[in-house]
């Protein structure tokens, strides 16, 4: 059985048609390819980062505002450029009159925990 020819008042609509549906059915491959291309971040380091970020919230977001995006008390660390040894050493032993110490509060992991959450931070 053959269809019937197509009027040249349909072929404008019968190709819109064809159009949207060979869009339609590329993109999930498209998709895949992105997908597939996007860095796959390792369980335990996306949980290092929560860790940090909650510690940081409770112990730090008090004079480091908004996450640490802000100056408030203490200031913005968002883009600092301080080293991550100096960031380290000032969380453990603080700065006298403007920042108490961590050190006893916070273990080694967890230091470092804050420490990637604040490299994490952006401006």
């Amino acid at each position: 059985m053959q269809s019937p020819p197509v009027s040249p008042v349909q072929m404008p609509m019968l190709k819109s048609i064809l159009f949207i549906a060979g869009i339609a059915l590329s993109l999930p491959f498209g998709l895949s390819a992105q997908q597939s291309q996007a860095p796959k971040q390792d369980p335990s380091a996306r949980e290092t980062d929560i860790e940090g970020g909650t510690m940081f919230a409770t112990s730090c977001g008090f004079c480091h505002e908004n996450g640490g995006r802000a100056a408030g008390k203490g200031p913005k660390l968002a883009g600092t450029a301080r080293s991550d040894d100096f960031i380290v050493e000032r969380i453990k032993k603080g700065k006298p009159g403007a920042m108490p110490a961590f050190g006893g509060a916070f273990s080694e992991s967890q230091i470092m925990a804050i420490l990637a959450y604040i490299r994490s931070l952006e401006e």
